[in-house]
């Protein structure tokens, strides 16, 4: 019999866990028999994704509410998840993160607000992927740092350069991370979705002259949801992927091969 995405035993952390992609990972997660932390910055929208994961997926969940771009709040809350999880987390999701607040061309765009996407995007990365790799070397055991960037990484994001900058570090920051973690039995990898369905996408799915202009460009002719997230992300904490590493995973129906 082939077990290798029976994730039973296994735990998880994934953040941006309370909607969207990351609830996405973690429903599947839990489906495969894993126990899984989620994080999110507001308390109430975290409390309910905890308790509908688990009433979908008779799973284990905890719920955390952390902001990602704060560095004490990321070590307070990743030590308060390890002991939840029973001691040890197996596989790390950093998938919390913002977009800019419309299209903004360079000229126009302000200091604060270049940073407060890098704050949550890339920071944020830093922090949940340093608390989780040190905690992995301790454990001795290895384990799977998995982020979540965008397909604005690899393409020209225009008036929108800062979210794509923060993105194409993301991917830059897995691959230096694989190849440095690997002696410890660390994988590290990134998905790059593409036009997915969530809170963070939709103000731009109901204009209609963006959905009018993007549909088409689209092979698969519809927008991506939180669900076709799900198998990615148990394979990636799974053994199925144990040689699988500096990797990035393009998941968007083919927008960006057409």
């Amino acid at each position: 019999m082939y077990t290798p995405f029976d994730l039973s035993g296994r735990t998880a952390v994934v953040t941006g866990g309370n909607g969207g992609i990351g609830m996405g990972m973690a429903k599947a997660l839990l489906a495969a028999g894993a126990q899984v932390a989620i994080w999110g910055n507001r308390a109430e929208k975290t409390a309910q994704a905890r308790d509908q994961l688990a009433a979908e997926t008779g799973g284990k969940v905890h719920a955390f509410v952390c902001d990602v771009g704060d560095e004490d709040a990321v070590e307070r809350t990743f030590a308060e998840s390890v002991q939840a999880l029973g001691g040890r987390v197996d596989a790390c999701f950093a998938n919390a993160g913002v977009s800019s607040k419309g299209p903004t061309p360079i000229v126009q765009m302000t200091a604060e607000e270049f940073r407060r996407v890098m704050r949550i995007n890339v920071e944020g990365v830093f922090y949940t992927f340093r608390a989780a790799a040190r905690h992995m070397i301790d454990h001795g055991q290895g384990g799977s740092l998995v982020a979540t960037a965008s397909t604005a990484a690899i393409e020209g994001a225009a008036r929108n350069s800062h979210y794509g900058a923060s993105k194409g570090a993301v991917t830059s920051y897995c691959r230096a991370l694989a190849v440095e973690l690997a002696r410890h039995q660390i994988r590290v990898n990134s998905i790059l979705p593409g036009w997915i369905v969530s809170e963070m996408t939709q103000r731009s799915m109901a204009d209609e002259r963006f959905s009018s202009n993007v549909m088409p460009r689209i092979p698969a002719r519809r927008w991506g949801t939180m669900d076709d997230f799900g198998g990615i992300a148990v394979y990636l904490a799974s053994d199925a992927a144990g040689y699988t590493t500096g990797e990035q995973f393009v998941i968007d129906g083919g927008y960006t091969k057409f």
